[in-house]
Parts: C-alpha cells; structure tokens; sequence
C-alpha cells in the first residue's frame, strides 16, 4: 500500500525545478513513497482477505463479478457492452480482479474470453466465512447508549 505526499513549492526556484512553468502559483508535485503501513507484520491469511475485500469493494467490480456468474459461460469480446461502464473502466476493472484471480482472461485472436474462476473464488469465500465465523460466535454485546 502506498501513501502519496503532496509537496508545495513556494520559491520560483523550486517550482522551476521540480514542476512545470506556472506563474504566480504554488507547484503540486505528487510523489508516491515507500509503504507506510507494513502488512508483512500480519498473517498470510489476513492480507489475503484484505485483498480479496479490496478487490470486491467496488460496485463495478462486483457488478462484473455478478454479469459473469449470470451467463454462467465465458465472456467473449468487450463486457462493457453488458454493463453502464466505459470501455477503460471496465478494462481497469477487470485487470484488478484478474491479479487476484478471481477471473481469468485468455486472448482468443483479437478477443479475450472472461471466465469466473471457481477455485479461487471458493477459497476466498471461505477465508473469508473462516474470519467472520469467529466473530459470529464471539458472546460479547457492546452497550452503545450512554446513561
């Protein structure tokens, strides 16, 4: 996970350096850095589900997962002929759960056919039941109302 920092130069010297021309502002230059948060200190398990979690927290993402799951084939050409997305957008998408391999994209000539990909989707549903199965049976009730 990457943070970015946002770097305001103040002197013309510095805007000259680092940013292109522009007269009477104040430079952004956005600079990606190294990870801030280590996930090396979780588990295994736990930064797989937080993958998994992230990859499935978008609409579009989901909406994607649920149009291959309901024509229970493999897609052949451009899904966002199917769904209310652009062409990039969906293209981004789709790269983002093919990584995690919840599908899987094969080049057929000038097409590619998308398929759900049954195994990993299993194993992330039941890391997933695993984690929350702890919780669903933890007996402890939080009294939210202050008196």
């Amino acid at each position: 996970m990457s943070y970015f920092y946002v770097i305001k130069h103040k002197t013309k010297e510095d805007e000259n350096k680092s940013c292109a021309p522009q007269r009477n502002r104040t430079c952004t230059k956005t600079l990606k850095t190294k990870s801030m948060i280590k996930t090396e200190v979780f588990s295994i398990e736990l930064q797989e589900l937080a993958k998994f979690t992230k990859a499935i927290s978008h609409p579009a993402r989901l909406a994607i997962l649920q149009f291959l799951a309901e024509t229970k084939t493999c897609i052949s050409g451009d899904i966002s002929d199917y769904l209310p997305l652009s062409r990039s957008t969906v293209s981004q998408h789709l790269k983002d759960l093919k990584e995690l391999g919840l599908i899987h994209g094969e080049i057929d000539g000038l097409k590619v056919n998308y398929c759900l990909c049954s195994s990993s989707i299993v194993k992330y549903l039941q890391m997933f039941d695993n984690f929350f199965a702890e919780i669903r049976t933890t007996n402890v009730h939080c009294d939210t109302k202050h008196k």
